[in-house]
């Protein structure tokens, strides 16, 4: 085993250290997850939107929403993306330098396809949270919960806005307005007071 990693050029030796450890995140990850933990569990395991067990945000984010880097509404740079990323990335690269490809051929195509991935595991959790929403969720059972901000909140019902919260034991996104003076910026965490024209949220500040 030593004499194998030794005949190894420097650069192979750097992709199987991204790519183990990654891939070994990962199925840590997925089997968290059977067991209720991540993003089929109403918590996302991401750099925006951690929520804890009782529906406020709190313990589990990691980030401040703003930070996050979206995409027509995917949520690109989360944990299991950013791990994503470094397994297509690891795992492409010892290939294509298996196979003698020149260096920077090979970090720029791993590259390439790590992000490809992150765009893919985003947009397939857009579409699961879609999925999601449109269950049979009543959005009278979200008056008294708290969430947080995700898009900023115009004052005054002046505009919408959006919100995360726990409705019902899963994680929802939904319209939101306020009847405070002031906007309500994203990161801000806010307790549903109403609901609207029975669908948009009406919140106030925490």
């Amino acid at each position: 085993m030593v004499a194998w990693w030794n005949s190894l050029g420097l650069a192979l030796q750097i992709f199987y250290c991204v790519a183990i450890p990654a891939s070994l995140v990962l199925v840590i990850q997925t089997v968290l997850m059977f067991f209720g933990f991540g993003e089929d569990a109403g918590g996302d395991i991401d750099v925006s939107d951690g929520v804890s067990g009782d529906g406020i945000f709190g313990e589990n984010s990691v980030s401040d929403p703003e930070s996050n880097f979206d995409v027509e509404g995917l949520r690109i740079f989360t944990l299991r993306g950013i791990v994503a990323f470094f397994v297509v990335f690891g795992w492409v690269g010892v290939v294509m330098l298996s196979a003698e490809v020149p260096l920077a051929i090979t970090v720029a195509v791993a590259a390439l396809g790590g992000f490809a991935m992150m765009l893919l595991l985003a947009f397939l959790t857009k579409m699961m949270m879609k999925l999601r929403n449109s269950g049979n969720i009543d959005v009278r059972n979200a008056v008294g919960t708290s969430g947080r901000v995700y898009l900023t909140i115009p004052p005054a019902r002046s505009g919408e806005g959006k919100v995360q919260l726990v409705l019902q034991g899963s994680l929802v996104e939904r319209a939101a307005v306020t009847d405070e003076e002031t906007e309500i910026p994203t990161g801000s965490e806010v307790v549903v007071v109403s609901v609207s024209a029975g669908t948009d949220l009406v919140v106030r500040r925490k």
